[in-house]
């Protein structure tokens, strides 16, 4: 008998009265958990004993566990701490250093009783110079409490005047700051019990901060009615979860909602373990994510394409580390990018050698949508799909020239940002579906089942100065395939101009090469090959490239602390540098 790993998608598509069609899947969910946290006392009364969260040890040389007893034990303790400081919906928690066990305990104890928490993105204390979208969140979310793993490390960021009012805790007692100790000193009682009873699902319990492509970050008020719902719609389209709790290696920031609401969560709903992974997807702390494969076997890899690029390598040379990865592997899923197709085909190559069947999945979705709205079950789809609506969430298509617009509306979507009519004023349409920006089209227009394709944002088309519309979702991922070699990622530029140029950020161990004559010719040949493939059409045809040789800043947010771009802002910050890849006269401009 065949192993389900995934649901038949059951797609119904439907003209909308107002234009363009609605998509929804037909299926319905079962009753659920309505909270997010209560999947932690479910596990923690069944399988007390169990591993839930590791992490290694400030030497590396050993892995902390927590199982789910201890967790539930600790949440309760703090979650008596918080509210004896006097917090609560309206004074919440800040979190400003990374993933850890006491990162995840905080959260949970302040979620538990309705207190909101944010997590704050790490280089906005650490990597920004001016520290201003660090202030702009935390005067916006207006804790009370804020907790950095180290208060020497954060000096810089707990010295800003909007930290001021807040109680500080760290590891350590320094300074002002408390030990974290103190609030597992706390004894729960029947105030705190009762009041983990008495949170209504629809309480805003996490603050998430998005980089926005102007402007300072927003933050997207997340539920736990948004949370519990979106994880049972995910078990629906993946229900293997139910037979084979997930184990995670997991790197991606809880600051984030891939890593802190998708993965995190799904952990959480169904009992499973979270190794958090020290490491990240840049050359300079990758070998860490290779030490910790060595001694973990996920049953889902979660990751965004550049952490496959620089997985790849060790699992085709390396059979240690590939056995380890594919010993109990089911999924092999990428988000926040498009996978290209080299790669894609040269992780189906590796998982081909796997002891079971592992599929290759995608999903589309919003920190404003908790996150996941599509998602692939269907088994070998190719390149670039994302899947199909998950239960109770429906799309709606609007024609917008040869794109087709995607709007969301559910019990998932986020009821808006915080302390910000204007920018909810724009975001929701009469209907009340959430305005994404994003473009899609189907995989198969005769068959909905095979699910949609992501045609990028609709802001960052242009037409050139002939006006022929230039649609950026169709040439970047043919062009980052081409040029992966040489160039970390690109924009795509050419507003009123008479051709399609390139803005290339070199790979990081490139630099020295950037002028060479056979880094040149690498170029040369990608966009030979870019062009080729566009068969001498105009809206794909590149005629010019440059490279960026200063870096990126996160402070000016030209890109986010994740690495992907803001194309509006490079745009707006490096107009000299348009001006130069459109100068002929310019001998740094690369044409084919």
């Amino acid at each position: 008998m065949q192993e389900t790993i995934f649901s038949t998608p059951d797609v119904r598509v439907s003209p909308h009265p107002g234009g363009g069609w609605l998509v929804r899947s037909a299926a319905t969910l079962p009753d659920h958990p309505p909270r997010v946290t209560d999947n932690l006392f479910h596990w923690a009364a069944r399988q007390p004993h169990a591993p839930f969260l590791r992490q290694r040890s400030a030497d590396g040389t050993a892995w902390r566990s927590l199982n789910w007893g201890e967790a539930a034990d600790q949440v309760r303790r703090i979650a008596a701490a918080l509210l004896g400081r006097g917090l609560g919906p309206k004074r919440g928690v800040a979190i400003l250093s990374g993933n850890s066990i006491e990162h995840a305990l905080l959260a949970l104890g302040a979620m538990s009783v309705g207190v909101p928490v944010t997590p704050v993105s790490v280089p906005y204390s650490l990597a920004s110079q001016d520290l201003l979208k660090l202030r702009h969140v935390l005067g916006l979310a207006r804790p009370g409490l804020i907790f950095a793993d180290s208060a020497q490390a954060f000096a810089r960021a707990l010295a800003v005047p909007e930290a001021a009012e807040a109680e500080h805790i760290a590891l350590e007692a320094h300074g002002r700051a408390t030990a974290f100790a103190a609030l597992l000193a706390t004894t729960p009682d029947a105030r705190s019990e009762a009041a983990m009873a008495a949170v209504p699902p629809e309480s805003v319990v996490k603050l998430l901060f998005t980089s926005g492509s102007t402007g300072m970050p927003k933050g997207v008020q997340n539920t736990h009615r948004m949370m519990a719902l979106n994880q049972e719609q995910i078990a629906y389209a993946w229900p293997f979860l139910y037979r084979e709790p997930p184990v995670l290696l997991d790197w991606l920031p809880w600051s984030h909602t891939f890593g802190g609401s998708h993965n995190f969560n799904m952990v959480l709903r169904h009992g499973g373990t979270l190794w958090i992974d020290d490491g990240r997807p840049l050359p300079q702390e990758f070998h860490r994510t290779l030490r910790n494969l060595r001694d973990v076997s996920p049953t889902i890899s979660f990751n965004v394409p550049k952490g496959y690029e620089l997985l790849l390598p060790h699992l085709e040379d390396e059979p240690e580390i590939r056995d380890a990865f594919l010993l109990r592997l089911r999924i092999v899923f990428y988000a926040a990018a498009a996978l290209a197709p080299p790669m894609w085909r040269r992780l189906e190559g590796v998982i081909a050698q796997a002891p079971r069947q592992v599929h290759m999945a995608a999903s589309w979705g919003l920190t404003e949508t908790a996150p996941a709205v599509a998602l692939s079950h269907v088994a070998n789809l190719p390149s670039g799909s994302i899947g199909t609506p998950l239960p109770d969430a429906e799309l709606l298509l609007l024609p917008d020239g040869d794109k087709l617009e995607v709007r969301v509306r559910g019990p998932q979507v986020t009821p808006g940002y915080l302390d910000n009519p204007e920018a909810n004023a724009a975001s929701f349409d009469g209907e009340g579906f959430f305005r994404t920006g994003d473009a899609m089209r189907w995989m198969d227009p005769e068959d909905p089942n095979q699910g949609l394709r992501f045609d990028g944002r609709l802001g960052e088309d242009f037409k050139l100065a002939t006006g022929t519309k230039v649609n950026v979702g169709a040439i970047k991922p043919r062009a980052m395939a081409a040029l992966a070699d040489v160039a970390r990622d690109l924009v795509v530029c050419g507003h009123d101009r008479d051709d399609i140029g390139l803005l290339l950020i070199p790979q990081p161990h490139r630099m020295a090469e950037l002028d060479t004559p056979g880094f040149l010719a690498a170029v040369r040949a990608g966009l030979r090959e870019i062009n080729g493939a566009g068969g001498g059409a105009s809206s794909l045809t590149i005629a010019r490239a440059l490279f960026l040789r200063a870096p990126l800043s996160l402070d000016a947010g030209e890109m986010t602390d994740k690495g992907s771009l803001n194309v509006r802002a490079i745009l707006a910050h490096r107009a000299a540098d348009v001006a130069r890849l459109y100068d002929n006269e310019e001998k740094e401009v690369i044409t084919p």
